[in-house]
């Protein structure tokens, strides 16, 4: 009888693009640093091969990282894998391939010899390149085969009877975890088990994912290898190969060579598209929607803090805070774009100006073209031309001021409810203003609505930030230093007064700093905080180059944040406001601030002199 070799129909894959797109998002939300190999499955359409193929594709996406989403069925078998995503390109490179081979195939023959249907499995090694978006991978389904052993073809192929094929698909059916059964002398299909007496065997019935012919799948050399451990006295027997597509199931006739059970040979590594044993790499920069690439990438070097230095960093909760900035001059824009860098995706600007000839240089996010247009509304609009998916509003809003009487009731009230609505709907309001009378009332607002409040403030050379303090805290507010309530300041100004004097680089420290010191305080747990301290106050001077800390308890005759001022706004609301944009004694006479100036008036000093620190002083002395 003619005897000839078998050849077998080598393993393809197929990996979705969603497959890179997971691990990328694992590797740097999960893994990090780890090159712990993880546990990844697949699924073989055994009913849908293409005409063009080969054979059954191996089908590898983002449902591959969880086996729950992949349900099995007698025409679609899960199969699980290993995933090995080293941390450099060169480590890949370097990687022995033939050892990784060797040791994943002894692996999967140890599981084996226990249980023949898990002869079968595969292996990925990968780099994925997250800045470039470019991934490297190299797809193994390891076979193995005794060194000196041949498998010959006595007879076949030749097609399974009409009435066996039916048989034996529903014995798939009801086993459609199994791979492999044991067709006895009598017809009968058994599942696979050792033991049994060889001359009662006449061959094996195996799942097949060739779509050749004449050519079975590369799997065969693996349960042959097992069935001749199990059942060395066996050197001749029938193989049903069971298929789903429109190709037909077959029946080879084969012969094992008399041999010793020496070392085991590995081979297994996927073929390139042109038929090289050599990795692939693709790049989905251009084949990913850029948006979902921009989404991705915006935050790579915040997720990359995580893997060594930060591990312990909640970016998610910078994410999703509502920040609401009040003021989109020169502070605002630079806190817009460091908020934004920090991962920050839900910003309110609100300002009641237009863009002037002399932003531009100075306010990072107008250009010339912007001038003339409202303030708020063109800087969202940058930002959103920045990054397209972060959700930036602007809104043109008057804010109500202490100490300029209401002249448009109606109007001014509209205003006001305005920003009562919007400091409500946000979690965070940066006070970034111009004057301290347009600060009063949203600090008010921000106290009694127990929201997180940063301030910033400028003066020529130096600045101050500031985190008020909550209902939880007993730290100060902005105005708790003051001992006159906030008057109008905007009339009758010069034109340096007018606009902001200050050194260019000012701004920039302020606003970094007061953004730091907001992420800082998202980070606060308890006693501990992963970034660092987290202090009340930052004053910087930039004439000397000097940074203070401070901090300062809450004032109980503060004419913003104290419990006389939060009680009356409690009562009557757009009411207390009007009457305290009126009335300018108001204020100072609720707060408690009238009765203490007339008793440091009336007081009689002995040996020294009280020095009454004005308001409206930007050198910010210390007291």
């Amino acid at each position: 009888m003619t005897q000839k070799l078998l050849y077998v129909s080598p393993v393809e894959s197929f990996v979705d693009t969603s497959f890179f797109q997971e691990l990328s998002r694992l590797k740097l939300d999960i893994h990090g640093l780890s090159t712990s190999q993880i546990t990844i499955h697949s699924y073989l359409d055994l009913k849908n091969i293409p005409s063009v193929s080969s054979a059954c594709h191996l089908f590898l996406d983002q449902q591959s990282f969880n086996s729950e989403d992949i349900c099995a069925s007698s025409e679609r078998v899960r199969l699980e894998g290993k995933l090995y995503n080293c941390n450099s390109l060169e480590e890949f490179k370097s990687l022995d391939k033939q050892q990784y081979l060797a040791e994943q195939g002894q692996k999967i023959y140890t599981k084996a010899l226990e249980d023949i249907n898990s002869a079968i499995g595969f292996s990925i090694i990968s780099f994925a390149d997250l800045k470039k978006y470019v991934f490297y991978y190299w797809v193994c389904t390891p076979l193995f085969q005794h060194e000196n052993q041949q498998i010959s073809i006595l007879d076949g192929p030749e097609d399974i009877d009409a009435s066996f094929n039916d048989k034996a698909k529903v014995w798939f059916t009801n086993h459609y975890s199994n791979w492999v059964a044991i067709v006895l002398e009598n017809g009968d299909i058994n599942e696979y088990t050792k033991g049994l007496n060889t001359s009662s065997i006449r061959g094996l019935l195996i799942r097949d994912t060739s779509n050749k012919q004449d050519m079975p799948s590369a799997f065969l050399r693996n349960f042959i290898t097992i069935f001749s451990l199990d059942y060395p006295e066996a050197k001749e027997l029938d193989v049903f190969l069971m298929r789903s597509s429109t190709i037909k199931s077959i029946k080879l006739r084969i012969r094992l060579s008399e041999t010793e059970h020496t070392k085991l040979k590995f081979s297994g590594w996927e073929r390139n598209s042109l038929s090289k044993l050599m990795p692939r790499a693709v790049d989905l920069s251009a084949l990913i929607d850029p948006l979902k690439v921009a989404e991705q990438s915006v935050d790579l070097n915040l997720k990359l803090m995580k893997w060594r230095i930060a591990p312990e960093l909640d970016l998610d909760c910078i994410r999703n805070n509502k920040v609401l900035i009040l003021g989109s001059g020169t502070l605002g824009c630079y806190t817009a774009r460091s908020l934004m860098a920090w991962g920050c995706r839900n910003i309110t600007l609100v300002d009641n100006g237009r863009v002037s000839y002399s932003n531009p240089v100075r306010q990072p996010l107008f250009e010339f073209s912007d001038v003339g247009k409202e303030k708020a509304v063109a800087a969202a609009a940058s930002l959103k031309r920045v990054f397209p998916l972060i959700n930036a509003k602007g809104v043109q809003l008057d804010i109500p001021m202490i100490g300029h009487p209401v002249k448009d009731e109606n109007n001014e009230r509209k205003h006001f409810d305005a920003l009562v609505d919007l400091i409500k709907s946000h979690d965070t309001m940066f006070l970034l203003l111009d004057s301290r009378e347009t600060r009063w009332l949203p600090t008010l607002l921000g106290k009694f609505y127990d929201k997180i409040v940063m301030n910033a403030a400028l003066g020529f050379d130096s600045y101050l930030i500031m985190k008020h303090g909550n209902i939880d805290d007993n730290f100060g507010c902005y105005f708790c230093n003051d001992v006159v309530v906030p008057t109008d300041s905007l009339t009758g100004r010069t034109l340096d007064q007018m606009c902001t004097v200050t050194r260019p680089g000012v701004a920039m420290l302020a606003a970094s700093q007061a953004v730091e010191l907001f992420v800082s305080n998202l980070q606060s747990r308890g006693q501990e905080n992963v970034l660092g301290e987290c202090p009340h106050q930052i004053r910087g001077f930039v004439n000397n180059f000097t940074t203070l800390k401070l901090q300062s308890p809450a004032y109980d005759n503060c004419s913003a944040c104290s419990r006389h001022i939060l009680n009356e706004y409690n009562k009557r609301g757009w009411d207390f406001v009007k009457q305290a944009l009126n009335d300018n004694n108001y204020i100072e006479e609720l707060s408690g601030l009238r009765r203490i100036k007339e008793e440091v008036e009336n007081m009689e000093l002995e040996g020294g002199e009280i020095k009454i620190i004005d308001s409206e002083d930007d050198g910010f002395e210390i007291i």
